[in-house]
């Protein structure tokens, strides 16, 4: 049996302005776990869309060779035929369709005339669920799952396929610890069973925790491939390789002098507005000074994201009740624009699909919420907004062709860079910056964190959610923990470490039951 199960030969790809892939070569061994890392537009997603039937042949340069046979796949169909599937960071499920649907859509269990076979469909769904351990009822809707079980109603659809190659783009990155953890566990029962795993992934720990290989791209090129026990697999390492230099600090260091309070919200309770009685924000009072970067950290479902889309504007929520305070004086936000008018910007954690607009260009994104500032009555001056997002795509090394570029045809970082020039043109006292950094590689991450401690160094006051506990102790001054929609704890940036965050989740835990 040959060695490697793929090869990737000398793969060029080209879209208009850009080369994404220069001869990039990739070998997998069989039965392993594969990781490919680098920066956002490194050409990671790029190469597997090819291996996947994605980009289909004639639209690249190269070879592919599966198993020893050289293979040219038109469409995704060829390349599940083959034995490859690959998961995308957007997941690829109905949500109004059960698990059962969802495990055998496009490989539906049929009787004669395409009938389907339902009592063999829900046997074979029970079967493969049990194998993965997800332990639910086969009718379950998935809109009513976790993210966590989403990603592996995935999975099993991709074992439902007989694969041979699982290729997993950011699986873990909006899961929390724990499903992170299990899902980790998984991929290498997958691999004890002979599937070969490629991975793509921001989350070096996790990329050390499982890889038996880990391939570096950078700017489209092959860069080097680091092997488990004969390579340097420390974190540092494979950082280095991915963004060419040494990162002695994860964080830059902070110079900004905090004020006077700029920002209160006292008493806030918000509900659920599907469930009217469920109390979802209990109570919670916060408040953030000129120059601060607050942290707001907890579990997934602790009610983080759910209390900054009520405060800006009520974008979430029924009943709404409390108080907020700007520099002293209580101001009234009865929708989104109020919050822009009254200098409050949200980023929000899905950029994607409430951040961005990805068929719009550029420069239209950044300067959506202020068309006032470059409009004459209701006439757009199209060449100072040109002119503005030339600017912004300087200021913040925004990587693109112009800013006539269409932001879908960004990658993750640059996405994100993009979601920050629109809220720093409408020039808001107070940002409220939701998973800043989620799904973006550590480079530029180095860059939103200096973004931020500029922003703070100028005055404005910023509000900081994030899932990933090193972020919120390496770039806040004081930290609120929320679980179950309460505060839980406050710390200052001196005493606060993981231990006494989860300390103060587990304690709030014991005082409810």
């Amino acid at each position: 049996m040959e060695q490697y199960i793929l090869e990737m030969r000398n793969i060029t790809k080209e879209f208009p302005g850009v080369k994404a892939l220069d001869n990039v070569n990739l070998k997998v061994r069989r039965g392993q776990i594969h990781a490919l890392v680098g920066e956002n537009g490194a050409g990671k997603s790029t190469l597997m869309n090819i291996l996947s039937g994605v980009y289909p042949y004639g639209t690249y340069e190269g070879e592919i060779i599966v198993e020893g046979e050289v293979c040219r796949f038109r469409d995704i169909k060829e390349s599940e035929a083959k034995g490859i599937t690959i998961i995308h960071q957007e997941l690829a499920l109905i949500p109004t369709l059960s698990i059962a649907e969802n495990i055998f859509l496009g490989n539906e269990q049929t009787q004669r005339r395409w009938i389907i076979d339902w009592h063999k469909t829900h046997r074979k769904a029970m079967e493969m669920m049990k194998k993965v351990g997800l332990n639910e009822n086969i009718n379950t809707k998935v809109a009513d799952l976790g993210m966590g079980k989403q990603q592996l109603v995935e999975i099993i659809k991709a074992l439902a396929k007989d694969v041979k190659i699982l290729i997993l783009d950011e699986p873990t990155a909006a899961l929390n610890d724990e499903d992170s953890k299990n899902l980790l566990r998984l991929l290498v029962e997958l691999k004890n069973q002979g599937i070969t795993c490629i991975i793509i992934s921001h989350k070096i720990n996790e990329i050390v925790e499982v890889a038996d290989e880990i391939t570096i791209l950078r700017d489209g090129t092959t860069i080097e491939t680091l092997r488990r026990g004969v390579d340097d697999f420390s974190e540092d390492r494979i950082i280095k390789g991915m963004v060419g230099r040494e990162l002695t600090n994860r964080f830059p260091k902070r110079s900004s002098k905090i004020g006077e309070v700029r920002f209160e919200v006292l008493n806030w309770n918000v509900y659920d507005p599907k469930d009217p009685s469920k109390h979802v924000i209990k109570n919670v009072s916060i408040y953030a000074r000129r120059g601060e970067v607050v942290g707001i950290a907890g579990l997934m479902g602790s009610g983080r994201t759910e209390f900054a889309m009520s405060v800006f504007g009520r974008a979430y929520g029924t009943n709404i009740s409390g108080t907020i305070k700007k520099d002293g004086k209580e101001i009234v936000l009865r929708d989104e624009s109020e919050a822009i008018a009254n200098g409050i910007a949200y980023t929000t954690e899905d950029r994607k699909s409430a951040g961005l607009i990805l068929i719009d260009d550029i420069k239209r994104n950044i300067v959506l919420p202020s068309l006032s500032k470059i409009s004459k009555g209701i006439v757009i001056n199209e060449n100072e907004e040109i002119r503005v997002g030339e600017e912004y795509r300087r200021k913040l090394r925004i990587k693109s062709s112009s800013v006539l570029q269409k932001t879908g045809q960004l990658s993750g970082g640059n996405q994100q860079k993009v979601v920050f020039s629109k809220w720093i043109f409408a020039e808001p006292d107070i940002l409220i910056l939701d998973e800043p950094t989620r799904g973006i590689d550590v480079g530029a991450k180095y860059e939103i964190y200096c973004i931020i401690n500029e922003l703070a160094e100028n005055g404005k006051t910023i509000i900081m959610i994030s899932s990933e506990l090193p972020e919120i102790l390496g770039m806040c001054d004081r930290i609120y923990v929320m679980n179950e929609g309460r505060i839980v704890g406050e710390l200052t940036a001196e005493e606060a470490s993981q231990e006494k965050i989860m300390q103060c989740i587990m304690r709030s835990n014991k005082e409810v039951f």
